[in-house]
């Protein structure tokens, strides 16, 4: 089928590494263009979020040429050193690629296991590249059996039940500092999604107090009503930082929002005060330096690992009903793909009968016609199931082989025994 998948997450490369592939892309900038107009790309699909960033493809006839093109562009979008694609990417093939996709879109492959976002953003990414040409009949079948997959996992499993955000596990970080949330100051930076679940959060876990900055102050508005908390203007998140105990940042900056120095400054009006800082956005939204101050605490994306960490037994149970769904998925799929190979020589084989029998009534026309219109269509009808029953052990036969993947010798077959033309070869993706 040539389905690869390449690509890093959370578990295969560091923080600094992921950001540099991370990121959103305007229309003309995004990286399917590109990608469309590598030497044997006939479809693709680009997933990029904070943990991951993946390119699934169907390539022509020479995968290995391909892959080596997509290599090269990744290595130049990403600035990365020849070694680090073998370093940190890994690779899969057909019936592999395929399971790592549905595990992703079912969230089995999150850094925090069972999270509904990832299946929205493998939504949007689905979203982006159809907006851009780059998906044909193979990966938009793929895509629609991944958020297939999801649905069962969440139907049919415990893992949402059991799930945490990388919000909550920022939540949770905060509640091990202070031991509890009640009567703290938290600032958001940000009023997306990650920010939405971090305010849900703190609410159930007694904040008191939230103040959220976005570059949109009406989208600050927006979300400060709904939690009843207090919109502040981006440009005063400097002078604003010094009230609270807890920050949170959640932005799509392509550079830091918070320095050091704004950090120093802060500290030093709360009279060195604890501060505890999140920062949960990749590119990451405070600068490293910032941690080294006396009295801050600062944790980003990768730290929140051990908390996921402290989670997964209780998962692990659920997380196995989930790998059963996914490889009865990857296996019903396989079997749809396989009867594409056989679906042409059965039409053909049916289409040569019944030019047969069409034919053979046409030689006979003259004494048919002389028939009762009963007794004609009795015959015609007769031929048919004859010819029917003839072919019916061939055609569920070959479909048989599709299951275990042998089916070409036999369509070689009855192309040969039944004299069958080969059509022109199209592509599948067409």
């Amino acid at each position: 089928m040539n389905i690869i998948l390449l690509g890093l997450n959370h578990k295969t490369a560091p923080l600094e590494i992921r950001e540099k592939l991370s990121g959103a892309a305007s229309d003309e900038t995004h990286p399917l263009r590109e990608i469309m107009q590598i030497a044997g790309v006939r479809e693709a699909f680009y997933l990029s979020t904070c943990n991951r960033t993946e390119v699934f493809f169907h390539v022509d006839e020479k995968p290995e040429e391909t892959l080596g093109l997509l290599k090269a562009y990744l290595r130049k979008r990403g600035n990365f050193g020849a070694e680090d694609i073998d370093r940190y990417f890994y690779l899969h093939f057909d019936e592999n690629a395929l399971s790592h996709l549905f595990r992703v879109t079912s969230s089995l492959d999150s850094m925090v296991m069972g999270e509904p976002q990832i299946l929205g953003q493998v939504k949007e990414s689905y979203r982006e590249a159809v907006d851009n040409d780059a998906t044909g009949i193979l990966l938009n079948k793929i895509l629609h059996h991944a958020f297939r997959v999801a649905k069962r996992v969440r139907t049919e499993t415990g893992i949402a039940s059991h799930a945490v955000s990388v919000s909550y596990a920022a939540v949770e970080l905060a509640k091990k500092i202070f031991g509890n949330l009640a009567g703290k100051t938290v600032i958001l930076v940000g009023a997306g999604e990650m920010s939405e679940l971090a305010a849900r959060h703190l609410m159930q876990h007694g904040a008191s107090r939230i103040l959220i900055a976005n570059r949109t102050f009406e989208r600050s508005v927006q979300m400060a009503d709904f939690f009843r908390g207090e919109a502040i203007r981006f440009e005063d998140l400097e002078k604003r930082l010094q009230e609270a105990d807890i920050v949170i940042t959640s932005t799509g900056a392509p550079n830091y929002v918070i320095s050091q120095e704004m950090v120093a400054s802060a500290l030093h009006r709360r009279k060195n005060r604890l501060l505890f800082l999140i920062d949960i956005a990749v590119p990451r939204d405070i600068d490293p330096a910032a941690g080294q101050l006396d009295n801050v605490y600062l944790y980003n994306i990768d730290d929140l690992q051990d908390i996921v960490d402290e989670n997964r037994n209780i998962r692990q149970l659920e997380a196995e009903k989930a790998e059963a769904i996914v490889a009865d998925e990857v296996k019903r799929y396989w079997e749809w793909y396989n009867t594409l190979e056989v679906v042409p020589t059965i039409v053909s084989l049916k289409e040569k009968t019944e030019a047969i029998v069409r034919g053979e009534l046409e030689k006979s026309s003259p004494w048919i016609q002389n028939l009762p219109e009963e007794e004609r269509v009795h015959i015609e009808g007769l031929l048919s199931s004859v010819v029917n029953k003839i072919l019916h052990d061939p055609i569920v036969g070959l479909k048989d082989k599709t299951i275990h993947r042998s089916a070409k010798p036999y369509i070689a077959a009855i192309k040969h025994l039944f004299k069958l033309e080969d059509e022109p070869s199209k592509k599948r993706s067409e």
